[in-house]
C-alpha cells in the first residue's frame, strides 16, 4: 500500500482549478453573447417566394395561437388587404410572442428573420 505524500492532491486540486475555469467561461460566453443579441430586435417576415396556400397555412396557425386583431378590418395592419402583407404580421406576431427564437419563425421554410424594422405607416411590427 502506497501512501500519498502532499503531491498526490495537487492533480486533483489543478484539475478542480481548470474545471472552475472553464465554467466560468462558458457562463461568461452566455451572458455576453445575450447582451449582444439583446441590442439588436429582430422580426419575422414571410419570403417572398412562400406560396399563397402555405402563407394561409402560417396565417391560420398563428392567429389560431395569439391575437391577430391588427390585420382584421379597422385594425392598424389590415391595408395593404393582401395574404402576404397580412401573413407576414400574423407570423411576426407569432414570432414575438415565443420569445424570438429563430426556431420560431421557421413556418416549413416559408420564413426569414431579418434586421430591419417592417413597419409601415401605422401598423407597427412588435
Amino acid at each position: 500500500m502506497g501512501i500519498r505524500g502532499g503531491r498526490g492532491a495537487q492533480p486533483s486540486a489543478s484539475l478542480l482549478l481548470v474545471s472552475l475555469t472553464l465554467v466560468g467561461l462558458v457562463l461568461l460566453s452566455f451572458t455576453s453573447s445575450s447582451s449582444v443579441e439583446a441590442q439588436k430586435k429582430t422580426w419575422c417576415v414571410a419570403k417572398p417566394s412562400a406560396s399563397n396556400d402555405i402563407l394561409s397555412l402560417n396565417l391560420n396557425y398563428a392567429c389560431s395561437q395569439v391575437s391577430c386583431a391588427v390585420i382584421q378590418k379597422g385594425g392598424p395592419c389590415y391595408y395593404p388587404d393582401n395574404l402576404v402583407s397580412r401573413a407576414a404580421v400574423a407570423m411576426n406576431l407569432y414570432y414575438a410572442a415565443n420569445g424570438r427564437h429563430p426556431w420560431n419563425c421557421y413556418f416549413n421554410n416559408s420564413a426569414l428573420v431579418v434586421q430591419s424594422d417592417p413597419s409601415y405607416g401605422s401598423c407597427t411590427y412588435y
